[in-house]
């Protein structure tokens, strides 16, 4: 049983551990390479650019005071963080790739977390698009919070989830 549960924290740790390192690695290689707004062409669907997100998933709150958002994002994004930390202890012994799921997510708001702490807004710099029409931009911690958000929701419709 001990091995077990040290096997669960090792996965935490190595998924969630690599999560944050890549988000903030490629958030200090886009701040320290490219001005603000600035944008690299990579395909002719996709560009590097250089944005600071005020608000959270598709600017949501962007508009209302540093204040607001600050409170706002870091108290929900901590209390999410328990939570999932929560979701993963009930999932680590007999579901082991919704752990990954949940492990994915809570390094994806730990490296969000993390500019929110450092700036009050997060570095995002993936640009898709199609003709003049973009997708909000995005990052690492992004990505690994919408992939371990589907492994949950795969989970969930399968009924494939432990008793909470």
């Amino acid at each position: 049983m001990q091995f077990r549960r040290r096997g669960a924290l090792i996965r935490l740790a190595l998924i969630s551990g690599a999560v944050v390192v890549l988000d903030q690695f490629t958030k200090y290689v886009i701040s320290t390479s490219l001005m603000l707004h600035e944008t690299v062409k990579v395909t002719p669907f996709f560009n590097i650019t250089h944005v600071l997100n005020p608000g959270g998933a598709f600017g949501l709150f962007a508009d209302h005071s540093a204040v607001v958002r600050k409170f706002f994002f870091l108290f929900v994004s901590s209390a999410v963080a328990c939570v999932i930390l929560w979701f993963y202890r009930k999932a680590a012994e007999g579901h082991p790739f919704l752990a990954s799921g949940l492990a994915a997510i809570f390094g994806g708001a730990v490296g969000n977390l993390i500019d929110r702490f450092r700036y009050g807004k997060v570095v995002d710099f993936l640009d898709f698009y199609v003709g003049y029409y973009h997708w909000p931009a995005f990052n690492v911690a992004d990505s690994a919070i919408c992939v371990g958000m589907a492994v949950f929701l795969y989970h969930l419709l399968f009924n494939k989830v432990p008793e909470f």
